[in-house]
C-alpha cells in the first residue's frame, strides 16, 4: 500500500507526515508523535483507554484511522492542561482521588471533558451513562463520579 500525507494539529501544534493508510490514529499519536498518554488496551473499543477530543468530540482512537483525522484538530490527555495547571477536571480526579493505577485515566478524563461540554451540569445518572463506554478495573466508580460532578460545580 502507498502511504498518504497527512496534516493535522494536535494539541496546538500543526503535524505533517506520511503514514500507511491503515494506521490508527492511537498508533499515529503514540507512535509517531510520542504522546503516550492515550492508551491501548483493549483492541476492540469496549475500555476508553484510547479517547481523545477530534474537532471537540470524544473518539476512541483505536477506532480511527490516522488517515481519517486528516484536517482535524486533536487534543489528547498532554494537551488539556495549560501552562503547567491541570485543567478542571484532572484536578477534580486528583483531588477526589479518582484514580488508583491510572492506566485508564487519560481516556476517563478526556470522556468527562466531552460530557461536561455537552451537559456542564449532570446529575450522578448522567455521569454513570455518559462514562459507559469507558472501563476502570480498580475504582468502582464511586470516586469518580464525585470528581466530575466537583468538577462540574467548579466551572
Amino acid at each position: 500500500m502507498e502511504d498518504v500525507r497527512i496534516s493535522l494539529t494536535v494539541n496546538g501544534h500543526p503535524h505533517t507526515h506520511d503514514v500507511e493508510p491503515r494506521l490508527l490514529l492511537v498508533e499515529y499519536l503514540r507512535e509517531i508523535l510520542g504522546l503516550t498518554g492515550t492508551k491501548v488496551a483493549c483492541d476492540t473499543s469496549s475500555c476508553g483507554s484510547c479517547t481523545v477530543q477530534v474537532e471537540g468530540e470524544s473518539v476512541k482512537s483505536c477506532t480511527m484511522l490516522a488517515a481519517q483525522a486528516d484536517g482535524a484538530d486533536i487534543t489528547t490527555i498532554e494537551g488539556l492542561a495549560a501552562a503547567g495547571t491541570y485543567h478542571p477536571v484532572q484536578a477534580a480526579f486528583h483531588e477526589h482521588h479518582a484514580l488508583q493505577c491510572g492506566f485508564c485515566t487519560a481516556g476517563m478524563v478526556m470522556a468527562v471533558v466531552s460530557l461536561l461540554e455537552a451537559n456542564p451540569n449532570p446529575s450522578e445518572h448522567d455521569v454513570r451513562h455518559g462514562l459507559e463506554g469507558n472501563l476502570c478495573r480498580c475504582t468502582g466508580y464511586h470516586n469518580i463520579v464525585e470528581a466530575v460532578l466537583a468538577a462540574a460545580e467548579s466551572r
